[in-house]
């Protein structure tokens, strides 16, 4: 896919998109429906109904770029969760596109020694 900055945060739009949206449309829904900066470099994601098409879209120094995955079998594992925006690790996001359920993965555990 693409390397991505430490400090970058993933924004999943829960629910569909509808995928005849671009670079305006998608930075709109971004902007207007989830109020976030699309001019922060973090990243935007989108499903479509069917679940077999995502666009991720962010802003890179100049412009905008838009990342466009079709899978031609089987179906992207998309959150039913009816939040309207949802925060993931960018991990998470590797593994949406590789298809693994994000809420079945093992979460990290935090552990610390107390004396």
């Amino acid at each position: 896919m693409f390397r991505l900055p430490a400090n970058i945060k993933v924004y999943l739009a829960v629910g569909t998109t509808d995928m005849r949206k671009s670079i305006n449309g998608l930075s709109v829904l971004a902007s207007e429906q989830m109020e976030l900066d699309v001019f922060s470099g973090h990243l935007f994601v989108f499903c479509n109904r069917k679940k077999n098409i995502i666009k991720v879209l962010y802003w890179d120094r100049n412009g905008f770029c838009l990342w466009h995955k079709r899978l031609e079998k089987d179906c992207f594992k998309w959150p039913e969760s009816r939040k309207e925006i949802m925060a993931i690790s960018k991990q998470e996001l590797f593994w949406l596109i590789d298809g693994i359920n994000i809420y079945q993965a093992h979460k990290p555990l935090k552990y610390s020694a107390i004396f």
